[in-house]
């Protein structure tokens, strides 16, 4: 009588199999994810994405029940990935105004390495449509949106800022950041990087000149 197969035996097809499933479920976000930049939520379809993918419809609904789960998968990750460098890099800060200044680099450099992922995310916030799955990523948003305000917060409170409205502030940062990908160019004459070294320069120094 033949020996059971061992558990070794059953489970490493099973990983093979997962792995397999995730590697796939990774390019099929990669390319929903430069469709939706590029075309929007309601501008992409699942058979959009299927054909790119040169897949039929039907094996993408293996992987993904809807277009709106593909599309929270994608917000999601990009907000948690963006939170998560930002927290890391604000962590290497001797000041608070240098905790501002890298956050806005992190995410600078986030944007230049993931633009499509950051544009699709944009898109779910200004988006109006209720299908956009813009409410599972809202905590996610303020907790990065938090972490920008709290700087302020501590620069005012160290004096390295005047007083300001700190939501006010944060704000007028944020719309530094999230209009940069409407305008520049990866071929272009700065890195996204160098143009927000300028945006801040201009805002924690001024246009005036010193006389």
């Amino acid at each position: 009588m033949a020996n059971p197969p061992t558990v070794a035996e059953t489970s490493e097809p099973e990983r093979g199999s997962r792995r397999k499933s995730d590697v796939r479920q990774e390019q099929l976000t990669e390319i929903a994810c430069r469709l939706f930049a590029k075309y929007g939520f309601e501008g992409t379809s699942l058979r959009d994405i299927a054909e790119e993918a040169q897949i039929t419809k039907a094996a993408l609904y293996y992987h993904f029940p809807n277009k709106e789960a593909l599309y929270e998968r994608i917000v999601l990750e990009s907000m948690q990935a963006l939170v998560d460098s930002v927290r890391s890099a604000m962590a290497q800060a001797r000041s608070p105004l240098e905790r501002i200044r890298l956050f806005m680099q992190a995410s600078a450099d986030r944007l230049d390495q993931y633009r499509d992922s950051w544009i699709a995310g944009s898109n779910a916030f200004w988006s109006g449509s209720e299908n956009s799955p813009r409410a599972g990523a809202v905590n996610l948003r303020d907790e990065y949106e938090h972490l920008l305000r709290d700087a302020i917060a501590e620069a005012v409170k160290a004096g390295e800022v005047r007083p300001v409205d700190q939501a006010m502030a944060g704000r007028m940062l944020l719309s530094m950041l999230n209009h940069i990908s409407r305008w520049h160019s990866v071929n272009g004459r700065l890195t996204t990087r160098e143009v927000i070294d300028q945006y801040l320069d201009m805002a924690f120094n001024g246009l005036r000149t010193t006389r």
